[in-house]
């Protein structure tokens, strides 16, 4: 077994303390018929790898867009507007034993197609490593003592994940409004997601694997694939009520997927 440090564990170290910060958590069961229905069709189309991810992300873009109280980050204290539904997307870039994130741009504006193509691009250039910031920015990482990397990523939040300008290689707001993780390909129905201190990103949801499960359906015990999605929060931007209503929003673009084919302009 290597005793080298992994970047991505040398970051997790340095973020995160015992917690002491407000934080919501929802989680949600949404059968999932429609959109395996929806997933089917949309690949005999076009002969691409749409995947659930993809209808999620799509769905938690048009809930940002409609519940925009949620798009905000703390910056020394204050509330400040974030302007666009990006979302960040974990993808595996090391056979399992590595994750990076990659940002899509205005999700609210795709549909789950153009989300599928625009994720699978940026995942190639991670494996390949063409992805100029995350090289850069993992090149730093590891060549740092242990000790410097929690006083540097303080930095790095203000500056990238607070005002939203590149540092040390990470873009501007480096995860976007929201950040999405498909727990399911690791084998776990369902996963509470830990916020990424110095990104800012004030939403976490995590989609777990689709599983036969007893449902009422008109009255009656049937058997349906059921979708588990958690989501993490900021307390201090997002609470019941916002919750309730995205989650609202979500669900009913999970059973209705075909609305995602339309996305506002």
């Amino acid at each position: 077994m290597s005793r080298r440090t992994p970047v991505r564990r040398k970051i997790a170290v340095a973020s995160w303390r015992p917690s002491r910060d407000g934080r919501i958590y929802a989680r949600m069961e949404v059968d999932a018929t429609a959109a395996l229905a929806y997933l089917d069709r949309v690949r005999a189309e076009s002969g691409e790898g749409v995947t659930v991810t993809h209808i999620v992300g799509a769905a938690l873009a048009r809930a940002l867009r409609e519940v925009d109280e949620i798009r905000a980050r703390v910056v020394l204290g204050r509330l400040v507007a974030l302007a666009s539904c990006d979302i960040g997307f974990a993808v595996d870039i090391s056979g399992g034993s590595d994750l990076a994130p990659v940002k899509v741009h205005d999700v609210d504006r795709l549909t789950p197609l153009e989300i599928a193509r625009e994720l699978d691009a940026g995942a190639q250039r991670l494996r390949g490593g063409e992805d100029t910031a995350y090289r850069r920015s993992s090149g730093l990482v590891r060549r740092m003592p242990s000790w410097s990397v929690r006083p540097v990523l303080a930095t790095a939040s203000l500056v990238a994940g607070g005002l939203g300008r590149g540092i040390l290689g990470q873009p501007g707001f480096p995860l976007g409004t929201a950040f999405v993780s498909n727990v399911g390909t690791l084998g776990l129905d369902e996963a509470f997601l830990a916020p990424l201190p110095f990104a800012r990103t004030p939403v976490y949801l995590a989609v777990g694997a689709v599983t036969p499960r007893a449902v009422v359906v008109d009255g009656e015990v049937v058997a349906r694939p059921v979708l588990v999605l958690v989501a993490t929060a900021d307390h201090r931007i997002v609470d019941g009520a916002h919750a309730g209503r995205m989650a609202t929003i979500v669900r009913e673009h999970l059973l209705h997927p075909e609305r995602l084919d339309h996305p506002a302009p």
